[in-house]
């Protein structure tokens, strides 16, 4: 089944493509890889400490968001997200607070979403880390590399 169909088959809509926020580009592909920037979810998502200011729930919804993002921004960067041959690694950072342990579970999220959209070529090799802050606030950051077909 097409990505596409994927989509529309569980009613997901990708957002926009997000735009810099710096200095940088959203991607680079060079040779079969295509790496995409570190990704932050749009300005409506929740903002804060995942644990004092949010909760784990609406981190891991948050992370989610960010997935769609990353799939947004592939789509712009290939033209057809059947390109991806598979997703080879995600680098979840979570904005938390000390002692916080479950940053796994807040970036399942995005990893579950891509499994979800892209079966067997969504499973990937994973770091889900926690930050002392993240830019503006925002509670979850990812980037990710995929192997392009």
């Amino acid at each position: 089944m097409r990505v596409e169909q994927r989509l529309k088959e569980l009613g997901i809509e990708l957002p926009p493509p997000a735009s810099p926020a710096g200095s940088y580009v959203r991607w680079i592909q060079t040779g079969n890889l295509l790496f995409i920037a570190g990704t932050g979810p749009g300005d409506d998502a929740p903002k804060g400490k995942v644990d004092s200011e949010i909760s784990v729930e609406a981190a891991t919804s948050v992370a989610r968001s960010v997935g769609l993002q990353l799939l947004a921004t592939a789509q712009d960067a290939l033209g057809d997200l059947d390109r991806i041959a598979r997703v080879v690694k995600v680098l979840g950072m979570v904005n938390s607070d000390p002692g916080f342990e479950r940053h796994p579970q807040v970036i399942n999220g995005c990893s579950d979403l891509l499994i979800e959209v892209l079966g067997e070529a969504g499973r990937h090799t994973r770091s889900a880390v926690g930050f002392a802050a993240l830019p503006n606030g925002i509670a979850v950051e990812i980037e990710c590399t995929l192997e392009i077909g």
